[in-house]
């Protein structure tokens, strides 16, 4: 299943780029890149394989938290504590429907910033200027994957409001799709 992942961003490419061609809205659009660090847009890939669901999130962090440096501030770590805590929760944050009946099995979250004392050094690097990015997978069992018809991310873009756009892509029963979300057009389906 992971090979599944890990072939959609190459496979999907194409159809992302050309449908990201008839909706640009700014120059910031133009330049948009897959598996590139750009404000505002996150990756999404998710694989439906028999019972299995497996769905990976990249963004960088200041899509989910207003900022990527090192939370030194209280404020700040409320905020990756806050993040890290809608996040662990992915079930709302994709829109599963209950009916499918799946259940989180896995789940791995990753970024410079979640980690905690003892990463000072990381911390260092990254306030010298570079980006920070994180990345959730999620793998689910579902007893009901018939009703699983896809993904609907309003939740997510509501709860991370500084996602603007997200290229996601999804293989499942009726093969393999490349759409450009936004929170007006939040849902893909398998």
């Amino acid at each position: 299943m992971r090979h599944l992942l890990l072939a959609l961003p190459f496979a999907l490419l194409p159809v992302i780029a050309h449908a990201d061609e008839h909706h640009h809205h700014d120059h910031h659009d133009e330049h948009a890149s897959l598996g590139s660090h750009e404000h505002g847009v996150a990756q999404l890939d998710a694989a439906l394989e028999g019972t299995v669901l497996e769905i990976e999130l990249r963004s960088p962090a200041i899509n989910l938290l207003g900022f990527e440096h090192a939370a030194n501030s209280a404020e700040d770590k409320r905020k990756v504590a806050d993040a890290r805590a809608q996040l662990e929760q992915p079930g709302r944050l994709f829109g599963l429907s209950a009916e499918a009946g799946c259940k989180l099995d896995e789940a791995r979250l990753e970024s410079p910033l979640f980690a905690g004392k003892g990463h000072e050094h990381e911390h260092e690097q990254h306030d010298a200027g570079t980006h920070s990015d994180v990345h959730a997978h999620y793998r689910y069992d579902c007893s009901t994957p018939d009703a699983l018809t896809g993904l609907d991310l309003r939740t997510l873009f509501e709860a991370f409001p500084g996602t603007e756009k997200i290229q996601a892509q999804v293989i499942g029963p009726n093969g393999q799709q490349g759409k450009l979300l936004r929170a007006k057009q939040a849902q893909i389906t398998f």
